[in-house]
């Protein structure tokens, strides 16, 4: 086994508390002996979402050496809220101790830079890696037998029970439930997330009617795994987006039949096909649909794109989007979204909210196809509460969008626990009604609106006010501290190092891709573009002193043994928005690891 650096892992700490120890905190003393692997996540973000089932096998295949500790670093001011982080832990099925850390503390001493990030501990309390992004699972299940091996020769592996203690379960008839659907008898469907089913609920929006799927896990004619949006088609039928099994699966309310349409069962990475027969191309975590335009338009959250899916010709196909994360409007193939998670359907119009800038996007028909605009929000960390003139306005992660009759549209505005509107004819945001809980989606009948209020495991019916509810503006941006750069040159390095007993495919050619650009633009006087170097020389431009610089980069290997005839192979992938202040003092020189340790 070749020898690693012998870095020391600083101590975990979090003003938050510990989460699934039974009220007991930990410390890296009470783990010496076992390999951990810290997991810093934050609940907002679908691609630690995506690592924390990647995590799933390997937590119970290496459950007696293995300890997985999440460290939960918050993005959003309501992220930082300690029930908000409980409530996570529960809704997400994190079955391992959580460190609250809402001041990111912990984040700061491991010096991450990225949601999600892995570090790797061993048995004797060293850091051994590091990785970014998502793909990693089975680097790290190698590097966890290696380690197994080496400390159980040395002594120094302890095997045993790790410290998780699951939480008491909590009886109510809907878990964390994330959209819902009016059905043609006036019930209600709703995807009960957390427990992995749907729920009909009578006309009351309380009374429960039946309950569809076997409350586990799973792909099958009886199963879900947490499914979120919901869509009436045209023939009665209703789709569902089942998110974790990146599927959509069509469920028919008279006979209860339950059938998948689209999706592998797999999600979908960088390389794959983006069109073609729908069972045969892998999605990645579709988050809500609706049907507009003769199709059902996906919100496909975990590559920020929207796709669809045509019964007609049994299809999907990309719509819009680049899979580059942020906010960037135009002709629909151009666009940037950041994990759109709700769509509405108007007559002209396909209402979208794109959680992660905290913003208010739509579709609309062009001469040569869709084009995107931005109705509320301008980029990944400026969130608040504020109403006004729309170019002004914010909110704090929205999830749902509603179209009204008048021609506006409702915003579930989670993170504000509040239900919001934008008005296209005025161009101004407000606020309708506050004192939600984590609201996820709305649902029009006659002149009430009925929220799914999720973090109180309930529907809310609320009457329409004719004038809006007044709120203090607020406004904040990500608590994350910038880097501070130097002016000029500045050197990029994405640190990649590929597993053990794997090299980087080349077989195709390159590789490797790193994709860099800024908000704004103009911080970059050179070095913006894609290209296959994961390293690059940017100059910042004079008279910019801050912004964020958006790199993306993707790094294939396989494994090197000449004779495996057909090697298996991985991809490892992360985007970084990393916040700057240019100042003199600044470094000159951004490592950003993918996979590995950052020796300079």
């Amino acid at each position: 086994m070749a020898s690693r650096a012998r870095v020391r892992a600083p101590e975990l700490i979090g003003k938050g508390g510990w989460l699934n120890t039974g009220d007991k905190d930990l410390t890296l003393s009470d783990l010496r002996g076992r390999i951990v692997v810290l997991d810093f996540w934050t609940f907002c973000c679908v691609n630690c979402l995506h690592v924390l089932d990647e995590l799933r096998e390997l937590e119970e295949k290496h459950r007696d050496t293995v300890v997985i500790i999440g460290v939960h670093s918050p993005k959003f001011v309501h992220e930082a809220e300690h029930q908000a982080v409980v409530d996570a832990v529960e809704r997400y099925g994190v079955e391992h101790p959580v460190l609250d850390d809402p001041e990111l503390a912990t984040w700061k001493q491991y010096a991450v830079r990225a949601w999600p990030t892995l570090v790797v501990i061993d048995p004797e309390g060293y850091v051994v890696a590091q990785h970014a992004g998502e793909g990693h699972a089975h680097a790290i299940a190698t590097l966890v037998e290696e380690l197994e091996a080496e400390h159980e020769a040395k002594g120094t592996l302890r095997r045993g029970d790790g410290p998780y203690v699951p939480p008491e379960p909590v009886a109510t008839d809907l878990r964390f439930p994330g959209k819902a659907v009016r059905l043609p008898g006036g019930s209600f469907l709703v995807s009960d997330t957390t427990r992995h089913q749907l729920v009909e609920l009578a006309e009351d929006g309380e009374r429960v009617l039946r309950r569809i799927g076997s409350g586990e896990r799973g792909l099958t004619p009886d199963t879900f795994n947490e499914p979120q949006g919901l869509a009436l088609l045209p023939d009665g039928k209703v789709a569902v987006a089942d998110t974790v099994n990146h599927a959509l699966r069509v469920f028919d309310p008279d006979s209860g039949t339950l059938e998948t349409v689209a999706g592998t069962g797999k999600q979908w990475w960088q390389g794959s096909p983006t069109s073609g027969p729908a069972l045969e191309v892998a999605l990645s975590s579709p988050w809500d649909i609706a049907w507009w335009q003769d199709r059902l338009w996906i919100a496909m959250a975990g590559v920020h794109q929207l796709w669809t899916y045509d019964p007609a010709t049994g299809t999907v196909e990309v719509a819009a989007g680049t899979t580059n994360e942020g906010l960037v409007d135009g002709p629909a193939a151009e666009a940037w979204f950041a994990q759109p998670s709700g769509l509405a359907a108007a007559a002209d119009r396909l209402w979208i909210a794109d959680s992660e800038t905290s913003a208010v996007r739509w579709v609309e028909p062009a001469e040569d196809g869709y084009v995107i605009r931005t109705a509320v929000g301008t980029g990944l960390f400026d969130f608040g509460h504020r109403d006004g003139a729309a170019g002004q306005a914010l909110l704090q992660h929205p999830l749902g969008v509603t179209a009204l009759p008048d021609g506006s549209v409702a915003i579930a505005d989670t993170y504000n626990h509040a239900l919001r509107r934008y008005d296209p004819a005025s161009g101004e945001v407000t606020t309708l009604a506050t004192d939600l809980r984590e609201p996820s989606d709305a649902v029009l009948v006659d002149d009430d609106i009925v929220v799914v209020e999720s973090a109180r495991h309930r529907l809310t019916r609320l009457r329409l006010p004719e004038e809006a509810v007044r709120v203090e503006a607020v406004a904040h941006r990500t608590q994350r501290a910038a880097t501070e750069v130097a002016p000029g040159a500045l050197r990029l390095d994405v640190v990649f190092q590929a597993p053990a007993g794997q090299k980087l495919d080349t077989r195709y050619g390159p590789s490797t891709r790193l994709l860099v650009s800024a908000t704004p633009p103009e911080l970059l006087a050179d070095g913006a573009g894609a290209g296959t170097d994961l390293s690059r020389e940017l100059v910042l431009a004079d008279g910019v002193t801050e912004g964020v610089l958006h790199v993306s980069a993707m790094a294939a290997s396989c494994d090197d043994a000449p004779d495996i005839e057909y090697p298996a192979c991985h991809v490892h992938q992360q985007d970084w928005g990393v916040p700057v202040t240019v100042t003199e003092d600044g470094v000159a020189r951004l490592g950003l690891v993918l996979a590995g340790l950052d020796a300079a």
